[in-house]
């Protein structure tokens, strides 16, 4: 990975070693609780319910789309976060997140939210209006990662995302044939289906915790079975440059290190 020597180092090596096999890594304190809970109150605000009368919580997941106001602009750009990012995507290879969002915020219920299924975030095609019909490519075109931003306290029965460890390998194995074309979710699903032996973790962890995962990682949302609303953010970590498989100098990032252990690995 490219180093100019400036890049503040977050991620000890076991981390990034975690990151490329198991696809994932925390980091707690991300940003701070004062963040966290003035972003809620945004949040609140937009639900239409209230925070303090549970009979107003109608229904098991409200989705708030892309904010972009201070608050959420600096949970996303840390310096701790910046250096992460360097540090697994690789310096100046990514975008400043200008936004944060998709917020999909969880109620307590008993009632299926109906979008519980495995995946992974396709990146590419957005212009289809089946999000089914929406693509991924082996070199992750358009998503340099995909993160978890925790804007409340999650734990096991607050409808924490599930992750599947390991699974981006398999998913990059399944994209490598289609090439730069890649795949639709919907030629996906097969592929994820296969990662069902894969070891789950939940993630969990105080409002400040991300979760920085590789852009295949296989993960799930889940009914809420808590007693407070679980706030979340999905924003998209952008590419600069296009991510590459066959660098001239070896400077490979840790995102492109696991795709190209998985491929030969295969």
């Amino acid at each position: 990975m490219p180093d100019n020597g400036k890049t503040m180092r977050v991620l000890s090596a076991a981390q990034i070693r975690q990151f490329i096999d198991d696809g994932y890594v925390r980091i707690d304190r991300a940003f701070s609780r004062d963040v966290a809970e003035a972003a809620r109150a945004i949040l609140w605000r937009d639900l239409g319910c209230d925070p303090h009368d549970r009979k107003s919580w109608t229904r098991p997941v409200i989705r708030l789309g892309m904010y972009s106001q201070r608050i959420f602009f600096d949970a996303a750009n840390t310096p701790v976060l910046h250096a992460a990012f360097d540090q697994l995507v690789g310096t100046a290879r990514w975008l400043p997140c200008a936004a944060m969002g998709t917020f999909p915020v969880r109620f307590p219920s008993p009632d299926d939210p109906g979008d519980t299924g495995w995946h992974i975030d396709v990146s590419f095609g957005h212009d289809r209006p089946d999000f089914m019909d929406w693509r991924a490519n082996v070199t992750s075109k358009g998503r340099a990662l995909l993160m978890l931003f925790l804007f409340s306290d999650i734990g096991e029965h607050d409808a924490p995302t599930r992750i599947r460890v390991g699974s981006h390998h398999a998913i990059a194995r399944a994209l490598a044939p289609a090439g730069d074309r890649g795949l639709t979710l919907q030629e996906l699903l097969r592929h994820i289906d296969e990662t069902k032996g894969c070891a789950e973790v939940l993630a969990t962890g105080e409002a400040g915790t991300v979760y920085l995962c590789h852009p295949f990682l296989v993960h799930a949302a889940q009914p809420h079975r808590g007693t407070q609303p679980r706030f979340l953010a999905q924003p998209p970590l952008l590419p600069r440059e296009p991510f590459s498989l066959d660098r001239v100098d070896g400077g490979y990032s840790p995102v492109e290190l696991a795709i190209r252990a998985a491929l030969n690995a295969s």
